[in-house]
C-alpha cells in the first residue's frame, strides 16, 4: 500500500499538522507514504511541493477575475499529476485543496483513469458548494439543490457569479470516483448527507490534539500578568473577526464586573484598536507550550465563534483542565460534553455571560471532569482510524 496525502500546507496549521501526524503513524507501520503540498515550505522528508509562490499568486488573481475557483491551476495540477504518476499511490487522501492550487476536473480525471481509491477529509463545506467554505453564518441553504446568486460571491470573484456553474461542475466531477468522505464532526457529516454527495460513503473521524502538550500544567501566568486575584476569562483564535465572535467578547467586557479579566490570544494591531482597554491581548503565538500554560491558568474558556466545524481550541482548553462556554456552532456540542463546559444558543450573548459566571462562581465544573473527557481527544488514537480506513480499502 502506498498512501499520498494532498493538502495546501505540510506540517503547519491545523490541516498541515494533521497530514504530518498521519504520515508519522504510517511510517511507524512501515507503510510507504508522502505528502504533496503547494503553499509555504516544509523540511519534512516525506513531502513534495508542486506549486510555486508566483504560480499561487497568478491563479489566485485569475480565480478572482474569472470566478472559477477550483477549476483553473492547470500547470500546477499537471505537475501534481506528474508526481502522482511517479509514485503510483494505492490511496490518495485529499484534505484542503481549494487554495487556487488544484484543478478538480484534471485531478479526478487522473483518479478515474487509474481507478485510485480516494479518501477526502472535509475540513469545511467547499467540496459541495459553488464557492463557499462556510454558509452557516449567512444561513444559506441553496447548496441543498443548486447554488446560484451567491450571497458571498464577492469573497471569491470580483466580477462574475459562477456559483451555479461551479456547483454543477463539481457534481459532474465526482461521478464514478472511488471516494470515501470523512468529516471531523457529526455536524458536517449531516450536511454532506444533505448535499449532492449523499450517496457516497460518508464517515466521521474526529480530529485530535497532542495530549503530551495540552494538559494541566503549573502556571504562573496569572501572577506574572497581575490578574491572580481575578477570574480569568480566556479566548483564543488566530483570526479574530465578527464571525469569530469579537462582538460577543466586547459584550462580555462590558457586562462582567471587576472580579473578571478577559484575555484574548491571537489578536493583532487592528483588532486591538477596536477592543475595550480592559481586555488583555496577546498577538499570535506558535509556542504550544506557552499556550498550554495560558489555558491552564484560565478559569473559563469562551468560544463565541459563529461558524465552525470541530474547534480545536475547545479540545485544547478542556485537555488543560479549563471548562468551556461555547456557542452551539458546528461540532462544538460534540466536544463540550457534560462536566467540562456549557453549550449555549448561538448569538445569545446573555447566555454566554451567564455561563461564564456560573462556571467561575459556582464551581460546577472540575479539572478532573475535563481531563476525563480529554482522553477521547488523543490524536494518535483518532488518526489511527485513518490507517484502519486505508486498510479496509
Amino acid at each position: 500500500m502506498i498512501v499520498v496525502q494532498i493538502n495546501a500546507i505540510c506540517g503547519a496549521g491545523s490541516t498541515g499538522k494533521i497530514c504530518k501526524s498521519i504520515s508519522e503513524l504510517l511510517c511507524k507501520q512501515s507503510i510507504e507514504n508522502y505528502i504533496i503540498y503547494s503553499i509555504g515550505n516544509s523540511d519534512y522528508e516525506k513531502s513534495f511541493k508542486y506549486s510555486s509562490y508566483c504560480t499561487q499568486k497568478y491563479y489566485a488573481l485569475y480565480s478572482r477575475v474569472m470566478g472559477d475557483n477550483g477549476f483553473n491551476a492547470f500547470s500546477a495540477t499537471k505537475k501534481l499529476i506528474h508526481i502522482l504518476k511517479e509514485i503510483q499511490p494505492t490511496i490518495i487522501h485529499l484534505h484542503n485543496i481549494h487554495s487556487n492550487d488544484v484543478n478538480l476536473e484534471l485531478l479526478f480525471q487522473y483518479i478515474r483513469e487509474t481507478n485510485t481509491k480516494v479518501v477526502w477529509t472535509f475540513h469545511d463545506c467547499w467540496a459541495f458548494t459553488g464557492y463557499c467554505m462556510h454558509f452557516d453564518y449567512i444561513k444559506c441553504t441553496k447548496w441543498y439543490n443548486q447554488c446560484c446568486n451567491c450571497p458571498q460571491k464577492k469573497k471569491y470573484s470580483w466580477f462574475f457569479d459562477r456559483s451555479k456553474e461551479l456547483y454543477q461542475r463539481k457534481k459532474r466531477t465526482y461521478i464514478n470516483s472511488n471516494m470515501v468522505i470523512v468529516t471531523p464532526s457529526k455536524w458536517l457529516a449531516a450536511l454532506a448527507k444533505k448535499s449532492f454527495l449523499r450517496n457516497h460513503d460518508i464517515r466521521v473521524i474526529n480530529n485530535g490534539i497532542d495530549l503530551s502538550v495540552f494538559y494541566p500544567v503549573i502556571s504562573n501566568w496569572k501572577k506574572d500578568h497581575i490578574v491572580s486575584k481575578k477570574y480569568m476569562v480566556l479566548g483564543v483564535s488566530f483570526e479574530w473577526s465578527i464571525k469569530k465572535g469579537i462582538n460577543t467578547i466586547i459584550y462580555l467586557s462590558k457586562h462582567l464586573n471587576e472580579d473578571y479579566q478577559i484575555v484574548l490570544v491571537g489578536t493583532n494591531d487592528a483588532i486591538d484598536k477596536i477592543l475595550p482597554k480592559n481586555i488583555i491581548t496577546i498577538h499570535r503565538t506558535n509556542n504550544q507550550k506557552e499556550l498550554a500554560e495560558i489555558y491552564s491558568a484560565a478559569d473559563v474558556f469562551v468560544n463565541p465563534t459563529l461558524e465552525e466545524n470541530y474547534p480545536t481550541v475547545n479540545m485544547e482548553s478542556i485537555a488543560c483542565g479549563t471548562p468551556v462556554v461555547s456557542f452551539d456552532t458546528g461540532g462544538s456540542s460534540e466536544i463540550v460534553v457534560e462536566g467540562c463546559g456549557i453549550i449555549v444558543e448561538k448569538e445569545n450573548n446573555k447566555a454566554m455571560l451567564d455561563g461564564v459566571v456560573n462556571i467561575c462562581e459556582n464551581k460546577a465544573y472540575s479539572s478532573k471532569s475535563c481531563m476525563q473527557a480529554a482522553k477521547t481527544f488523543d490524536m494518535w488514537k483518532r488518526f489511527s482510524e485513518y490507517i484502519d480506513l486505508y486498510d479496509s480499502l
